[in-house]
Formats: structure tokens, sequence, C-alpha cells
């Protein structure tokens, strides 16, 4: 078994602990009425997008998303969350640097002796949950349920859904796809970019992903038999049968989102398996980017 398929299987007790933990963490989390910034690289990139969604959705306050490089200083903010599993990523850590005694800011981690427990103003470490996988699996999603919880979002369904997501057999129709798009709307869209990502790092997947309703308006042409379609939440109507019709295999998410991207991440390890890959050395990729000065 390779560590990222190890890990994967890990995340309903992540979870749960991540629930029981959010109220310790209230005063260092943002609070309601805050004007909020979420950063991160790769995918605690796309899942501050989700978070971000879920938050101002949850009339929490404005809530922004942003990669660490791209982060605007002209604009003002309450605090800014950074999450990094790994704690060493040069544009987080440049980022919390630049704005020490201008912004307040919060990290969430998985690794306590890392540089990132003196750049940030205030911190939360989810060691329970870091990963010897450079592909990132438990960590994102348990960031994302600790989240959840203390926006009041979390429920012992989300649990149970990815205890399911991970019994349940893939279709083996999917495994043999070519082509792999996810589909979100609102906050599962930072769920659907994190799917598509996990598809290219660990089987070289050609893979893509879109807003729902964006899908017709020109993704859905490479759409034909041999493609597949993953709809992460509620899917607009009339979208499944558009691509039934035009021969592409459509995948219904009627799980909880974030139990979906864990079924997604168990099909990226099926379609590295079959193509005799290794999910655990994904070509390129280290499980931190660490630039030189």
């Amino acid at each position: 078994m390779t560590y990222v398929e190890d890990e994967l299987k890990s995340q309903p007790e992540c979870w749960i602990r991540a629930a029981s933990e959010a109220p310790g963490y209230r005063d260092v989390l943002p609070a309601p009425g805050e004007r909020v910034a979420i950063v991160g690289c790769g995918t605690s990139y796309f899942m501050a997008q989700a978070v971000a969604a879920l938050r101002e959705g949850a009339g929490q306050g404005e809530t922004d998303a942003f990669a660490a490089s791209e982060f605007p200083h002209g604009r003002p903010y309450d605090r800014v969350l950074a999450l990094t599993r790994s704690g060493t990523t040069t544009e987080v850590l440049e980022l919390l640097g630049q704005l020490k005694d201008r912004t307040r800011t919060t990290a969430i981690t998985a690794d306590p002796h890392t540089p990132v427990m003196t750049a940030a103003d205030e911190l939360v470490v989810l060691d329970f949950a870091d990963e010897r996988s450079v592909v990132q699996t438990r960590f994102a999603t348990t960031a994302v349920t600790l989240l959840r919880a203390h926006l009041g979002l979390h429920t012992d369904t989300a649990v149970a859904d990815a205890r399911t997501a991970l019994a349940a057999e893939l279709p083996q129709q999917l495994v043999a796809c070519t082509q792999f798009t996810f589909l979100g709307r609102g906050w599962t869209v930072g769920l659907a970019n994190e799917a598509g990502l996990k598809m290219r790092e660990a089987s070289l997947s050609w893979t893509e992903a879109y807003p729902a309703m964006e899908y017709r308006h020109g993704p859905i042409s490479i759409t034909t038999h041999g493609t597949a379609t993953w709809m992460l939440g509620e899917a607009p109507e009339g979208l499944a049968q558009q691509v039934r019709a035009i021969g592409g295999l459509w995948i219904e998410g009627g799980l909880d989102p974030l139990a979906e991207l864990v079924r997604a991440q168990r099909l990226a390890v099926a379609v590295a398996a079959r193509r005799d890959l290794d999910p655990d050395r994904p070509r390129h990729l280290t499980r931190s980017v660490i630039l030189a000065p």
C-alpha cells in the first residue's frame, strides 16, 4: 500500500478529531464580521477557495481566497489565514513576513517544527493529519473540516459519507477513462479544482475543473466516449442528461462534497495503478516548494 493510499483512508478519524478540537481554536480563527483573506499554494489554495465560499455564504463576513504569491497588498483585511501543510512553503512564509505587524495572521499547519511557527501571529497545528506523501489528501480535508466545524457547518453525515466513499467500489468504466472533468458550484468549485489536481499529480491524467454552469460555455466540447464528467454537489438542471446524450460518462456526486473529494482521491490512486505509476513519487514534485534566495 502506498503512503497516499494509507493516508487517505484515515480521513474519517481525522475529521472526527478536527471537529472535536475546533472549539479550542475559536479565539485564533476568523471571528464573525471580520474581513478575511485565506491563502495557500497548490492544494491549500484550492481548499482556501472552498472555505472562503463557505464562510461568506454563511454570513460570517467578506472572505477572499488567493494563491499566496498573488495576495493584493493594497486591500485591507482584518485577518489573513494561511493554510500550509509543510510550514516551509516559500511564498506563504514571504507573505506572512510582509504582513507582520500590519495584519493579524493565523496559520494552519501540520508540522510544529517549521518556520511558520514564528512567521504567523497565531497557530493551529493539525499534526495528527500530517502526511509522508507528496500528494496531499488528509491534511487538506482535515483543515477544511476544522473550519467547517468552526463555522457551525460540519455534520456527522460528512464523516459517514467519507466512510461510504472509502468502502464503495469505483465504477470500472471510470478508471478506464482518458479524460476527467470535475465540476462544482459555490464552495465545491474549490473542491473540483482540487480533485483535478489530485488526478494530475498522482496519475498524470488529463483533467480540468470548472464552475458547473460554465461547462456549457466551451469545455463541454471535449466530452465524448471515454471522458468522464464528475459533479461535486448539486448539478445544474439538465446537465447530466446533456453529457450522457453526447457520450460522456456522468458521475453524480450524491455524497457530502468533501466525501466526494475522497472518492476522487481514490480514483487518482486507482488510475495511477492502472498506468503502472507510483503516486508516492509524482513527476517533478516535492512535498514542499522551497525556493532558493
